[in-house]
């Protein structure tokens, strides 16, 4: 993905413009992402935070990741589309899911992490490599 990029919630009322290119495209398999998701993994990229602008206040809702550390989720409050996570042992950076960019098909997952939770009937890809927590 090449900067600037942009996304937002489905109904607009959160938007972002990140200035930089993302530092890691993933998938993750802890089960915290699937809950947060609803699906078998979530998908996003990580960037730094101080490169993002985001437009609009999102709702935020925190729990302890599979690493012990704190994981806060936003999301937006009217149309509920999940936006970012930022964690406490990486304060600098925050993933963004993939599907709130305006063109998600840049989008590329360079690694899938968390996969010794990945429920056992997802395909991986073997083109990537896999880690059984984070690398």
């Amino acid at each position: 993905m090449t900067a600037p990029f942009s996304g937002g919630c489905a109904c607009g009322s959160i938007r972002y413009v990140c200035s930089r290119a993302p530092v890691a495209m993933l998938n993750c398999h802890c089960l915290d992402c699937q809950r947060a998701s609803g699906a078998p993994f979530a998908s996003g990229f990580i960037v730094a935070a101080a490169d993002m602008e985001i437009i609009g206040t999102p709702k935020t809702y925190s729990v302890r990741a599979g690493s012990g550390a704190l994981a806060t989720r936003s999301f937006c409050p009217e149309c509920g589309s999940p936006l970012f996570t930022r964690g406490d042992a990486n304060p600098g950076f925050q993933s963004v899911r993939f599907a709130s960019l305006d063109d998600a098909s840049a989008f590329q997952p360079m690694l899938d992490i968390w996969t010794a939770s990945a429920q056992p009937w997802v395909c991986l890809s073997q083109a990537i490599p896999h880690y059984p927590r984070v690398p």
